[in-house]
């Protein structure tokens, strides 16, 4: 009686399972590692405005503190964007017919706000406070990345719940003296106090930052 399959077969069925096998195994790899990539986070990607803002302009170049524009940052959960008329300050006296400022002049005019897109994102099931990080002396360059270096303004950290986590089990190496939270030139230096005496300073000492309740309310 004749074979059905010939001896070939077997080698291409070994082929079929192996490679059904490998796609498998690599759908949930991608499944599991994709959502923590930087890509799948935005990190490092410009978002397109409706005014292309630069703080690397705005901060490096002319020295405007963070909270000329996010007026909220020392009492709120959230840092507040700028309204219109604190851009208006500069603008109705300087580049007042520019092209690029349009989107602003038609804001004051109409009376709408500018619909600006979030840039650093967090899901809505996380409780964030700027102004307890910022009490606690936590710069703004920790999670936000050197803004003033930022000609276009981009996620610098995933914000994912490891990036809180590594921050919370040991966040002295994130804290600075008081007069140095919105400092974008700051750097550790000799004379600066040690992360465990900064965490003393703050009231930091024996609080367990990794509870469910602290983000998760």
């Amino acid at each position: 009686m004749a074979a059905i399959f010939r001896p070939s077969a077997n080698l291409a069925a070994k082929f079929f399972l192996l490679g059904m096998g490998g796609l498998l195994a690599g759908g949930v790899f991608w499944w599991w590692v994709y959502p923590r990539t930087d890509y799948a986070r935005g990190v490092g990607w410009v978002i397109d405005q409706p005014v292309p803002f630069s703080h690397e302009h705005h901060v490096a170049g002319l020295g405007i503190d963070c909270r000329f524009c996010h007026t909220s940052v020392e009492v709120s959960a959230n840092a507040g964007m700028p309204p219109t008329y604190t851009c208006m300050t500069c603008h109705s006296q300087i580049w007042t017919n520019a092209a690029l400022l349009a989107p602003v002049r038609d804001s004051l005019a109409h009376d709408a706000p500018i619909a600006w897109k979030v840039v650093n994102d967090l899901p809505n099931y996380v409780y964030f406070n700027h102004s307890i990080h910022i009490a606690k002396g936590v710069g703004c360059e920790s999670c936000h990345g050197s803004v003033d270096r930022m000609a276009l303004t981009f996620k610098a950290a995933s914000l994912t719940m490891q990036f809180c986590l590594n921050c919370h089990r040991n966040p002295g190496p994130n804290l600075r003296p008081r007069a140095a939270i919105y400092d974008t030139e700051w750097r550790r230096g000799p004379d600066t106090p040690s992360p465990d005496a900064l965490m003393k300073q703050y009231g930091i000492v024996n609080r367990d930052l990794t509870d469910c309740s602290i983000c998760h309310r």
